[in-house]
């Protein structure tokens, strides 16, 4: 984490609390189903199946198909544009899904705004990278809570350093504190929360931008 730019680290936890928030609200908002946090959805799917008839299924893989389609167009532009564009670029895609997203709260009926919090949730996860063992801006944190684990475990027996658990800490509590809020908001206002994760993701966006405008410069 030392080695990584505090700018990065900032955006990431950013990114992060973003995914958090965004789940807190498409859980709410479908009574237990999750936006980025698949895992979970495929379990609720495969108990779906074991139910003859039961809806939830169709509405699950709605969200699985969207959250692949966002991966997929997320990486596509990656793959397109490599190097310092790249991640620009696809979080300039993750927020236009979030505004669109958004705009639907404004509409006369709200529309279908859980597929679209899905796919921009796949999105970010192509614009994430790797810096010395830390993946900040992940939307899900299962991998991230072994990581502590092991790390604690490290620090603990002085085979790793004393605060090599620390990034893995950060990250779980930043997308447990945006769903917190995330919670909090949606109860208050509805759809119109999703306009703070949509400034958030905007400021990461503008970081990467002024990032790669720099190294064109340099």
């Amino acid at each position: 984490m030392r080695d990584t730019p505090p700018l990065d680290i900032a955006g990431g936890l950013l990114l992060t609390a973003a995914a958090g928030y965004v789940d807190a609200v498409g859980f709410l908002r479908l009574d237990g189903l999750y936006t980025s946090f698949m895992s979970g959805n495929s379990t609720q799917f495969a108990v779906s199946l074991s139910q003859a008839g039961h809806p939830v299924a169709w509405e699950i893989a709605l969200l699985f198909a969207c959250f692949l389609i966002g991966g997929f167009c997320g990486s596509l532009v990656s793959l397109r544009m490599p190097g310092r564009w790249g991640p620009a670029a696809v979080l300039g895609v993750e927020a236009a899904l979030l505004v669109v997203a958004l705009s639907l709260a404004f509409g006369p009926a709200q529309g279908p705004v859980a597929p679209l919090l899905a796919a921009a949730m796949g999105a970010q996860n192509a614009a994430l990278r790797r810096s010395a063992g830390f993946r900040p801006g992940v939307t899900f944190v299962t991998g991230t809570l072994f990581s502590l684990s092991h790390t604690l475990a490290q620090a603990a027996t002085r085979i790793g350093p004393a605060l090599g658990w620390v990034p893995d800490a950060c990250t779980w509590l930043a997308l447990v504190g945006g769903a917190v809020v995330g919670g909090f908001v949606y109860r208050g206002y509805g759809l119109e929360a999703l306009v703070i994760p949509v400034i958030g993701v905007g400021l990461v966006l503008a970081l990467a931008v002024g990032r790669a405008v720099r190294m064109e410069a340099a």
